[in-house]
């Protein structure tokens, strides 16, 4: 009979490497998870590996063939409903199967096809999960792997379904808030620049009839339009695509981390947006090392995850000298209250948790209390966008009345002087 070496993780986490007897691979799975075993790696003596066995079922699946990313509201949507499952006391192979035939044929029905055959080929939860990144990025998988650890799967699931809806909810509030402003600002130029091409050419025309000496709020007027029009390249183009052009160019420079992190700064300088900014990376931060420390994930890997999904890299930059002087034997805060990135609320509440032995539910009340100040900050903004648009906008409509009509009047004065 065959001889299958293997490697799993026993119910304490704890990595056995044995060998076991048994007429097939699948029968040699069967065995090992009767042993209350998880299976990470297994192969026949003399032959090939087979915890990968999923790899080659893979390719006839197609779960890798969609492009894109699945969206974070499906992948929310599915860990809610795996833990509901996990918590009934469904196996997970089964729970998968269930919830991938409820998907509508794309990119999260492929992938869920593909985790269910790495499961089903002896790989845990977690590597399954780790070899679709598409759908489940290092946080997720982490998570996933501390409660395969730990035996509460389901609990797990149910704190990452809450985190991704937070987290969120935290990000709609923020778009949300830009949306008016962005359309009310875009519509205004369009406007301008239709006036600028339709109606101020003809008013040059009727000047040009007079022969008079303009005013100079007029010709400055008339250089715009002529810029807008005939300019090299036309001032509409300019108009059109500077928006586009800022949004490739912001792109190209956070490719590299110097790109980031002199961006973040910028963006956490200016007036009340960059408080929005800079407490919505930490509220980010905060909320996601908080839930994996919560979860039993360590320290230093916990720094790690949160560093890479912090979205902030002056703030990744502040968890990297968190983790090396914790490496070296230091606390959480010092290093952090050196940095100067966070409020000192932040890092006096990170102290009392590590004093306390309750860092994780400090940093989810750091989380928490940041949320809210998000959306009062936000609502600020609106307040103070509404009023100062208006202003801005009336300022420009007046500018453009006031240039239009002051050689009218002149023109009218000069008539009646001549009569």
């Amino acid at each position: 009979m065959p001889k299958f070496a293997y490697e799993a993780m026993n119910q304490q986490g704890q990595v056995v490497k044995d060998e076991i007897e048994a007429p097939s691979s699948k029968d040699a799975l069967a065995k090992i998870r009767s042993l209350n075993y998880f299976p990470t790696r297994i192969r026949e003596k003399g032959g090939k590996k087979t915890a990968a066995a999923g790899q080659q079922k893979k390719k006839k699946s197609g779960g890798g063939i969609s492009f894109g990313k699945v969206k974070v509201k499906t992948v929310t949507q599915f860990t809610r409903q795996l833990s509901t499952l996990q918590d009934a006391g469904l196996p997970i192979l089964r729970s998968i199967n269930i919830l991938g035939e409820q998907q509508r044929p794309g990119l999260m029905k492929n992938v869920l096809r593909g985790v269910s055959e790495e499961v089903e080929g002896g790989s845990t939860l977690s590597e399954a999960f780790g070899k679709f990144p598409k759908a489940f990025n290092r946080l997720y998988v982490n998570m996933i792997a501390a409660g395969e650890t730990g035996g509460v799967l389901d609990v797990i699931c149910q704190r990452l379904a809450e985190f991704m809806e937070k987290s969120q909810r935290l990000k709609r509030k923020v778009v949300g808030a830009m949306i008016y402003p962005i359309c009310v600002i875009g519509f205004a130029a369009m406007i301008v620049t239709g006036i600028m091409i339709v109606v101020v050419p003809k008013f040059q025309e009727i000047f040009s009839d007079f022969n008079t000496q303009l005013p100079v709020v007029t010709e400055a007027l008339i250089g715009f339009s002529n810029w807008v029009v005939h300019g090299t390249p036309p001032g509409w183009c300019v108009i059109l695509f500077s928006p586009v052009a800022i949004i490739v160019f912001m792109r190209l420079l956070r490719q590299s981390k110097g790109g980031r992190y002199v961006s973040d700064v910028v963006f956490m300088k200016i007036p009340i947006m960059g408080q929005i900014v800079s407490k919505t990376g930490v509220a980010r931060f905060t909320r996601t090392l908080g839930t994996l420390i919560n979860a039993g994930v360590p320290i230093l890997e916990a720094i790690n995850i949160t560093r890479e999904t912090s979205g902030n890299e002056v703030l990744a930059r502040a968890l990297q000298t968190v983790h090396d002087s914790i490496r070296e034997g230091d606390t959480f805060a010092n290093p952090l209250r050196a940095s100067k990135c966070v409020d000192s609320i932040v890092v006096n509440m990170i102290d009392v948790g590590e004093e306390t032995g309750d860092l994780d539910k400090m940093l989810i009340k750091v989380a928490d209390n940041y949320d809210d100040e998000v959306e009062t900050l936000v609502g600020s903004l609106v307040s103070l966008l509404e009023p100062a648009m208006v202003v801005i906008l009336g300022g420009i409509v007046g500018f453009i009345v006031v240039a239009l009509f002051l050689p009218m009047v002149a023109l009218i004065q000069s008539v009646s002087a001549g009569n």
